[in-house]
């Protein structure tokens, strides 16, 4: 298996699309709330704006400072 950069330089909005949803799962049969927050936060990358790397470290720093993240909704999970 051939592994593709996945670095925007070198990927398409369709790519960085299919990038995401796969690393997210299926969006469409998702539990209600839950994967509406994911989708948001990385859309920064699949525009063509962050590479994952950041928008991850930005999530890290916002999750072990306490500062607000991607609001989870209805999922009764755990």
């Amino acid at each position: 298996m051939e592994i593709k950069s996945i670095l925007i330089k070198d990927t398409t909005r369709e790519e960085r699309e299919q990038i995401v949803a796969e690393s997210i799962g299926n969006i469409e049969s998702a539990c209600d709330g839950c994967a509406p927050g994911l989708v948001e936060m990385y859309q920064e990358y699949i525009e063509g704006r962050k590479e994952l790397r950041q928008i991850n470290m930005e999530f890290n720093a916002r999750y072990v400072s306490g500062a607000e993240g991607p609001k989870r909704g209805g999922c009764m999970m755990g």
